[in-house]
């Protein structure tokens, strides 16, 4: 998207309103399920969570090649807002926008509305799948209890006081 953000940008533009923040004109705009860490724009950042119950919003507004050059070095600078809500309403000077939902391109009218709703989704995992710890050996407690009130007369080859 680069070269096309350099040139000028093609297509509507866009308002989001994310809490009491508006930002304008951004060429790029990310609403996550959770925020993303790092606000890294070349989508090398990961989510640590996806059950905080808020929206991730990263949006790219640049304005000059020194601008693109500082979000590429992953510096932050003027051309790159990143924060979180509890809803984001993208509005745009078209009826229509396209959005990119999951991986496909599907054209919306507007305003597009993104709100989450915390633990509405159950997702159920393998326990052995790749990535998990093993999990930590039970306690022994009986075993624990003798360690824990030893008497010398119980322990042979050890002289009692």
């Amino acid at each position: 998207m680069l070269p096309e953000i350099l040139n000028g940008h093609r297509g509507a533009k866009l308002y989001a309103t994310a809490g009491d923040t508006t930002i304008t004109g951004p060429q790029a705009l990310l609403v996550s399920n959770n925020p993303y860490e790092g606000g890294d724009i070349a989508g090398l950042s990961r989510r640590s969570r996806l059950d905080t119950g808020t929206l991730g919003v990263v949006a790219v507004t640049v304005n000059s090649a020194l601008q693109a050059a500082t979000l590429l070095r992953g510096a932050r600078g003027q051309g790159l807002t990143t924060l979180t809500a509890d809803e984001v309403v993208v509005d745009a000077e078209a009826t229509e926008i396209p959005v990119g939902i999951d991986g496909e391109t599907v054209i919306m009218p507007t305003p597009v509305r993104c709100a989450i709703r915390p633990k509405v989704l159950r997702v159920r995992v393998p326990k052995d799948r790749p990535g998990v710890l093993p999990p930590r050996a039970a306690l022994d407690w009986p075993a624990l209890v003798k360690l824990a009130s030893f008497r010398s007369e119980e322990r042979p080859g050890l002289l009692p006081g």
